[in-house]
């Protein structure tokens, strides 16, 4: 027994300082920033939250909230609560406060709902839990309101539905200041990066300027029809990410369950039927951009050329997609050798 301990000691320091280096990395691939101004972040100005609320700027100004700054703490709960929802949708709200054009997020919580793999339903219950979760966070002195949503997209990437932008113009209208977050937690896993987007819609018959293009995100074609009809109604905000050491317990104990579940799971069998799905997908892609170019043929040479257009942008965005399933094939691979080498690794005894 006593020969047996240091090596025992030893193995487990030495995955205690894997644990740590995994969790650094993943705050280095998500850009998360340490401040050191803990108390100007957690204070909270009752007086200037009731002036806000009375001057409503967002009101004059449609794109009045620019950025987003979410603790670690809120997203790893969010990103723990999204991949737990496997294919199905699910929901919780955001605890936070607003200075000026940036919304802080401080905490989330998860909401018991009702989700399917397209859409996720508040029922009573939900309600009940929202308001005694909320009451008891201001009896331990955690001030900050809810201001705002999230919910999961499983593999279809960070944008809003026609439902989504319908239930965020009605929390902007009765709930300001309000903002819903989507999170992919199939794309998370695959990529290794938090795929996560934070959102506000206009106003109704609001119409919004000539934007630059966005980032291109791939978006399977059974959903492009429903992205396309509300893009429009809706604009994205800057995210960013921060930590304090005031986190860093809490942190740590989700950190510990977050990375046993990525341990003892792998993403290309977990996300076998998404990798599959994205192959089908490119396929009917690339199917729908020959048929459009065939079509462009019979009708003439200036529309030949329209079709020929749309087609390369859409064969170009196809290339894209594809790069994309090849590179989280690739992260999936190395995240199992990777794995191999700390849990199954056999060190000689001689």
């Amino acid at each position: 027994m006593s020969s047996n301990q240091p090596m025992d000691t030893s193995e487990s320091a030495s995955r205690s300082n894997q644990t740590e280096i995994a969790q650094k990395t993943w705050e280095i691939n998500n850009q998360i920033q340490e401040i050191t101004a803990v108390e100007e972040l957690y204070k909270y100005d009752d007086s200037a939250h009731r002036s806000l609320l009375s001057e409503k700027p967002w009101e004059k100004d449609p794109h009045y909230f620019k950025n987003v700054r979410i603790s670690a703490l809120a997203l790893l709960k969010m990103v723990i609560h999204a991949r737990s929802g496997g294919n199905i949708e699910v929901m919780g709200l955001l605890l936070g406060k607003v200075d000026g054009p940036t919304m802080i997020i401080m905490d989330s919580f998860a909401l018991p709902v009702e989700g399917t793999e397209t859409r996720v339903n508040a029922h009573e219950q939900a309600y009940e839990y929202m308001v005694t979760y909320t009451a008891m966070a201001k009896q331990v002195k955690r001030l900050e309101n809810v201001i705002g949503w999230y919910h999961s997209h499983p593999g279809y990437g960070c944008w809003l539905s026609g439902i989504d932008v319908s239930t965020q113009m009605l929390n902007q209208q009765f709930q300001e200041p309000w903002v819903a977050i989507v999170v992919d937690p199939t794309r998370t896993v695959s990529s290794g990066k938090v795929n996560l987007g934070a959102f506000r819609t206009y106003p109704k018959n609001y119409k919004p300027p000539d934007e630059e293009p966005s980032e291109y995100q791939s978006i399977p074609l059974s959903k492009i029809e429903d992205f396309g009809v509300h893009c429009k109604q809706y604009y994205s905000l800057d995210v960013s990410y921060f930590k304090s050491i005031l986190d860093k317990s809490l942190l740590e104990f989700l950190w510990n369950r977050y990375w046993v579940n990525t341990l003892s799971s792998s993403s290309l069998l977990s996300n076998a039927d998404y990798t599959t799905g994205q192959i089908f997908d490119i396929a009917d892609k690339l199917e729908e951009a020959e048929s459009q170019l065939g079509k462009g043929g019979f009708i003439g040479a200036f529309d030949l050329r329209d079709a020929s257009k749309q087609s390369e942008d859409k064969l170009s965005k196809v290339c894209k997609d594809s790069k994309k399933v090849v590179i989280e094939c690739i992260h999936g691979l190395m995240s199992q050798v990777l794995k191999d080498q700390i849990v199954n690794k056999v060190k000689s005894t001689n």
